[in-house]
């Protein structure tokens, strides 16, 4: 069940990457959580497509361009971490912003249930959430 959450896991990102995002809400479960950190510009639990997407939506209109391009994969059972690269440019502003936070993604049913961001400065608490270190001989399947 592992290799079909991660590749359901990498086709959502392949969906982002291409502007798809019906295919990238496909992955999730309807009852989703999204978890952005304390501390964060919109730190904040979204429950649902709906939520979901109206934060995408509202987050996104903010930029001229966003993308975030998947770096590494760790899975552990049904739970996968993912080191992210993320590019963005202000709209109006044109300021560049380039961050690598980890997205820890809880699957059921080959569907995510939870999503979480970790921001950069914490990607190694990311994957002690799930039992793992960059060491560990199972992280690396990029």
């Amino acid at each position: 069940m592992s290799q079909r959450n991660l590749e359901v896991v990498r086709r959502s990102y392949e969906a982002w990457s291409r502007g798809d995002f019906e295919a990238f809400f496909r992955s999730f479960d309807a009852d989703i959580e999204w978890h952005l950190p304390e501390g964060g510009i919109n730190a904040d639990i979204y429950r649902g497509h709906r939520e979901v997407r109206q934060f995408m939506e509202s987050y996104l209109e903010a930029f001229d361009c966003f993308r975030m391009e998947p770096e590494r994969f760790f899975e552990m059972g049904d739970r996968i971490v993912v080191f992210v690269h993320s590019r963005a440019r202000g709209k109006g502003s044109g300021v560049e912003v380039e961050v690598r936070p980890a997205h820890l993604w809880t699957m059921r049913d080959g569907k995510a249930v939870r999503f979480e961001l970790f921001p950069e400065r914490e990607r190694e608490k990311a994957l002690e959430a799930v039992g793992l270190s960059e060491q560990h001989p199972r992280a690396d399947l990029s």
